[in-house]
């Protein structure tokens, strides 16, 4: 009996691991989310620097990257160590501050670590031990990265949403999760329904209504689940942009002249039509007689 084979025949175990092992790829995801829109700006003034020869009187900048230099408090520097970096038991024992100074700790990295636990149990329950769930999972991960991301920054990283884009045309190839003609129709719809909005927006209001990082996420999206899913997931991105947009006016008195970003609630809905789409379709069929 293989260790897959053990895990499962014992569903509980399973999930055990799953979502301890996903609590790591959380801590990591917190590192991805904070540094990697850091390196791109890095690289943008580096790249600007170079264009306009202009030259620099201070040394440059360390190069970042997610591996190097270590974690450390913002507020006093103190280096971050392996006890300390637990997911979510190392918050809890700190009581949510340093160490060092007694600064306090975001609660945005329990809170992710948390909700990557939870998203990777929900995706095994789903899918089941196998390949299909391992991809659903990769898939999950860069959502949640993606989503945090872009509320922070309104970035959406290509470093992220190419390689999953390919990645969901590649797995098409073998079937997994839609055929490759859908894939690739939904990777072609998914990005020119939302280039053909923005340019539209634009021509009647002389605003833009979305960055081009939208259009290559609801790409990747129909990469992955095909054309016949982006219908459900751009009404479930709207529906949740609404509602969530309203709340944060309400609760936190949001400007409405700062624009929101709409890439975590298509994440949201990508993730919803990854694990429920298919039987939403069918509900939606048998409610208007079409099914």
């Amino acid at each position: 009996m293989t260790w897959l084979d053990l895990l499962a025949e014992h569903p509980a175990l399973l999930y055990a691991v799953t979502g301890l092992f996903a609590l790591a790829v959380g801590s990591f995801l917190n590192v991805v989310i904070h540094r990697l829109p850091r390196m791109i700006e890095q690289a943008w003034r580096e790249d600007c620097r170079e264009a306009t020869g202009a030259a620099t009187e201070t040394a440059p900048a360390p190069r970042l990257n997610l591996a190097t230099p270590g974690s450390r408090c913002p507020h006093c520097g103190h280096a971050i160590t392996a006890l300390e970096n637990i997911p979510i038991l190392s918050y809890l024992l700190l009581r949510g501050r340093c160490s060092a100074c007694s600064a306090p700790i975001g609660l945005r990295y329990p809170l992710v670590e948390a909700a990557t636990a939870l998203l990777s149990v929900l995706v095994v329950w789903r899918f089941g031990v196998g390949w299909e769930a391992g991809a659903a999972l990769i898939l999950t991960w860069g959502l949640v990265a993606l989503a945090v991301i872009d509320f922070d920054t309104q970035l959406l990283p290509d470093a992220i949403t190419l390689p999953l884009l390919w990645l969901g045309l590649l797995l098409s190839l073998g079937g997994w999760f839609t055929d490759s003609h859908s894939a690739i129709l939904g990777a072609a719809f998914g990005y020119l329904s939302l280039w053909l909005v923005f340019h539209g927006f634009r021509l009647l209001t002389g605003k833009e209504g979305m960055g081009f990082g939208d259009f290559k996420l609801f790409a990747l999206l129909g990469a992955w689940l095909g054309w016949q899913h982006l219908p459900q997931i751009i009404l479930i991105s709207a529906v949740a942009g609404a509602v969530i947009g309203v709340l944060l006016i309400l609760t936190r008195g949001h400007d409405r002249q700062v624009p929101i970003p709409f890439g975590p609630y298509l994440a949201i809905a990508g993730w919803i039509s990854l694990m429920w789409g298919e039987a939403i379709n069918q509900a939606y069929l048998r409610w208007t007689g079409l099914g």
